[in-house]
């Protein structure tokens, strides 16, 4: 279909599944020879050069571009080795930002990012289902709900929140601690039965959201059983997960929670995590969504929705602050202005 479409030149360059698997989304280009003798792609500058022995014969700078691309792949690389990417993700980021040519690193692993993975953040309205928090242990679930019954509540919504991590010591103190300063009674649930009395009880919510308890999605009789819970209503499981967590985990997580209806990921401790390979095993493995993120221990801080622009800035530190850098202050730009 691609060589139909674009020519027998083209290539596909990234495939992921969507939808559950029902669909499969396909990134393909093709790089047409007849550009190289248009002097369109070449800055005027360059074009008033009389220096013809540092072109090609069709007036391409056919050695500056191979020499900036080669840089670009080098820095992408030098990120995906840093963050532990597995070498399928590597491949296809690398081929995709070499085919969109943006130049710059940053700006190609954006590009390759928006094109190789889907972001929504987490609706900030009412809802039409509940959203229940899933994940490992120790995945930072209670924080995030709190945030989220936080942003609503400050968002002048009616937000309700359930509890089904009745077994953890602490688990039910640490949110109704939270849930107390934001005037929201916290439900309990210890069944899919008690659960679905609760969600009846919070029909006129704007916004539900429940916590659930530290469960192995290695084990299939804990992963039965959080099935029957997310069947007890109209609830959408959202998968959170610490974002320093190994890649080949991550990935058969990700497989295993996307079997339980999840679409949409949540990574949490951002602040404390430096190699990120395993969000991104995740969101490809499980054809998951980027939505918000948990980069502070602070339930006032809230989350943090992410973007291509605000993920490669995770994965590339350096070059975000190196545009900061550059951006004048006000004051410099009256002195210049």
């Amino acid at each position: 279909m691609v060589r139909e479409t674009l020519g027998d030149e083209a290539v596909i360059v990234a495939t992921r599944e969507e939808n559950r698997g029902k669909t499969v989304r396909v990134t393909a280009a093709v790089e047409h020879p007849d550009h190289y003798g248009d002097d369109s792609f070449v800055s005027p500058d360059l074009r008033n050069n009389n220096h013809a022995d540092h072109r090609e014969p069709g007036g391409w700078l056919q050695y500056d571009e191979e020499d900036e691309e080669g840089a670009v792949v080098e820095q992408l690389t030098d990120v995906m080795l840093r963050h532990s990417v597995p070498d399928e993700i590597t491949d296809q980021v690398i081929s995709c930002a070499t085919v969109l040519g943006m130049g710059q690193a940053d700006k190609s692993l954006t590009a390759a990012l928006e094109h190789l993975f889907p972001f929504r953040p987490l609706p900030q309205k009412t809802m039409a289902k509940a959203f229940m928090m899933i994940g490992p242990p120790g995945a930072g679930k209670t924080l995030a709900v709190a945030k989220l019954a936080a942003r609503g509540v400050m968002s002048g919504l009616k937000v309700s929140v359930i509890s089904t991590d009745t077994i953890r010591a602490g688990g039910i103190e640490q949110l109704t601690a939270f849930t107390n300063l934001m005037r929201i009674k916290l439900q309990k649930a210890s069944s899919p039965q008690q659960l679905k009395e609760c969600l009846d009880r919070t029909s006129h919510s704007d916004q539900v959201f429940i916590d659930t308890g530290g469960m192995n999605p290695f084990a299939p009789e804990e992963m039965r059983e959080l099935a029957r819970l997310i069947a007890a209503g109209n609830i959408e499981p959202v998968m959170t997960l610490p974002a320093a967590t190994d890649a080949d985990e991550s990935g058969e997580m990700a497989r295993i929670y996307a079997s339980l209806g999840v679409r949409s990921l949540v990574p949490t401790r951002l602040d404390i995590a430096r190699r990120l390979g395993g969000l991104l095993a995740a969101a490809h493995h499980g054809s998951l969504i980027f939505a918000d993120a948990s980069n502070t221990p602070k339930v006032a801080d809230g989350l943090i929705p992410l973007s291509p622009q605000r993920l490669a800035h995770l994965l590339m530190p350096q070059a975000a602050k190196t545009q900061s850098s550059s951006i004048p202050s006000k004051r410099q730009t009256a002195k210049t202005g």
